[in-house]
């Protein structure tokens, strides 16, 4: 996947539509992330004893990867992602639209 844990993203459909967020999480085996305030879902949890007290609580749910873009750091512009090799061989991420190297690989 394209998008890492800590990246800055724009979601591009869905409810969320225009949100940006931080990825808390990545689920590669099934295509998505978790990004922080967006697709907030309500949970309903019975007191246990775990949990004196019950209640509703809200929290992040995954969405697809393809529901997002990265926004680069450098131009902070919603981009696509672009890899590249180095002279001593090693892989990065490059935004596309100003061709700087967003991070290695």
């Amino acid at each position: 996947m394209d998008i890492k844990k800590g990246d800055l993203v724009l979601v591009i459909s869905g409810k969320d539509k225009g949100k940006r967020g931080k990825v808390i999480s990545v689920l590669p085996a099934e295509e998505k992330i978790v990004v922080e305030g967006v697709n907030i879902v309500k949970k309903h949890v019975r007191p246990s004893a775990k949990m004196r007290q019950g209640g509703i609580f809200e929290k992040p749910a995954p969405l697809y990867r393809c529901k997002v873009m990265l926004i680069c750091p450098r131009c902070n512009q919603p981009t696509r992602i672009k890899h590249t090799f180095l002279e001593d061989g090693k892989k990065v991420r490059v935004c596309s639209k100003c061709k700087e190297i967003i991070d290695r690989v």
